[in-house]
């Protein structure tokens, strides 16, 4: 075999192994349920913030952990332990999607927070030439 063919196989097995790696790490959109019965895996967990609850987030205690209550598409509410300071404008979010991991319990570790506020998607806000009316 020529030294070519032997650099080619090699590539294409480290990008297989590069493509294998990255489909075991997909995450997917689940409920709270579904994350519990399968704590190992990464979830997307859609859900609105449950605000009759307070949130819990002291930086003096530690500036890396913020928790709150979440409430799925289900009904289903979990505490959300997010391993990151306060969000800005947490409390003004419409719906919030947590990505990360159940620990077994009533509680969800969260890596990382993606939320949408309303304010922001309003017609006002909305950059462009103004209509005027005559």
């Amino acid at each position: 075999m020529k030294r070519i063919h032997i650099i080619a196989l090699l590539v294409i097995a480290v990008a297989f192994g590069v493509i294998l790696a990255s489909l075991s790490n997909n995450s997917s959109y689940a409920s709270f349920k579904e994350a519990t019965d399968h704590p190992r895996n990464t979830y997307h967990v859609v859900g609105k913030l449950d605000r009759a609850k307070a949130f819990e987030y002291d930086p003096h205690v530690n500036a890396n952990l913020f928790t709150f209550y979440l409430v799925d598409k289900d009904g289903t509410e979990r505490k959300v332990l997010l391993g990151k300071p306060k969000p800005d404008d947490f409390e003004k979010s419409d719906q919030i999607v947590v990505i990360g991991k159940s620990n077994g319990s009533d509680e969800f570790v969260a890596a990382d927070v993606l939320m949408k506020c309303p304010s922001k998607y309003t017609a006002d806000s909305i950059p462009g030439p103004k209509q005027s009316s005559l």
